[in-house]
């Protein structure tokens, strides 16, 4: 298995590097630590001031905007490889000996596109340096990676915990299935306790035949598993289940036909991944 984590130096990367850990070592797998320099972080609005000044003065500014955009970019280039020496650090506290660490300038979800290829996960922080913690605000750049990615998503809260319980969020839709598939199959999982809850709008749902051949197949790969049907808004329901049964992961499918399909463009998804306070994991 190979495992992708997004290292940005907030206070979410922390938490990144251990769940990645976590995830590595369960699978044995490989690890990437990277961090993205975006350019656009990191370069001065030249074209906005060259336009206003006058001809002598304007070739004065240039150069001294471009001089400062070397040095940010010299700065920048020493910030994150002291981000990345700082994971290396804190995942091999963990006795993961199999990760690299790579720099790379450029866009970030054009870089991120290029090393999903060869990726099972990708793991990135709930919220980023420049989140908005006052408002409890998701992170701009995860909505963007969530978005674009191919492959499952973790997103890591803020806190590290040993996943011992597993909540699943199933709606019957293809995603979903995928969800259950995976945990089916993927060591990363192994040995775990499961909780499937479906949530509808009516007492009576077609999803019960479909949960009951989840769970089936869920305890034919060797797990303890619970089921569970609720009526309510999804995303309020799933966020206190979550709290009220100290589950440690939630894993969900990023596309189905119920109110969860909407993933992090729709607002019962970014509720839930907003509302709750472990990892969540998205399939699709």
């Amino acid at each position: 298995m190979k495992l992708v984590a997004l290292i940005d130096g907030s206070a979410y990367s922390q938490s990144v590097c251990d769940y990645a850990a976590w995830a590595t070592l369960r699978s044995e797998g490989k690890l990437d630590l990277l961090h993205v320099l975006d350019d656009r972080n990191h370069s001065s609005s030249t074209s906005n001031l060259s336009g206003n000044i006058g001809l002598g003065a304007r070739t004065s500014i240039m150069e001294e905007l471009a001089e400062l955009d070397a040095q940010r970019a010299k700065i920048a280039q020493k910030k994150g490889r002291a981000i990345l020496e700082d994971a290396d650090t804190r995942v091999a506290a963990f006795g993961v000996d199999n990760v690299e660490s790579k720099l790379r300038n450029g866009d970030l979800i054009e870089t991120v596109t290029t090393f999903e290829k060869d990726a099972d996960l990708i793991i990135i922080g709930k919220r980023g340096e420049a989140a908005d913690f006052a408002k409890m605000h998701l992170g701009s750049n995860l909505e963007r990676v969530v978005r674009a990615a191919q492959k499952p998503v973790m997103v890591a809260s803020r806190k590290y915990q040993e996943p011992q319980k597993l909540l699943i969020a199933y709606d019957g839709g293809i995603s979903s299935e995928k969800a259950i598939d995976a945990v089916s199959t993927n060591a990363m999982y192994a040995g775990l306790s499961c909780h499937l809850i479906s949530v509808t709008n009516t007492e009576k749902s077609a999803l019960a035949d479909k949960l009951e051949a989840a769970k089936q197949k869920l305890e034919n790969a060797g797990f303890a598993v619970s089921v569970e049907m609720k009526i309510g808004q999804p995303a309020t329901v799933i966020s206190q289940v979550c709290a009220d049964q100290d589950f440690d992961m939630l894993i969900m499918g990023a596309y189905g036909h119920s109110h969860i399909r909407s993933l992090i463009i729709g607002s019962t998804t970014t509720e839930v991944i907003r509302k709750c306070l472990i990892p969540v994991v998205l399939y699709r």
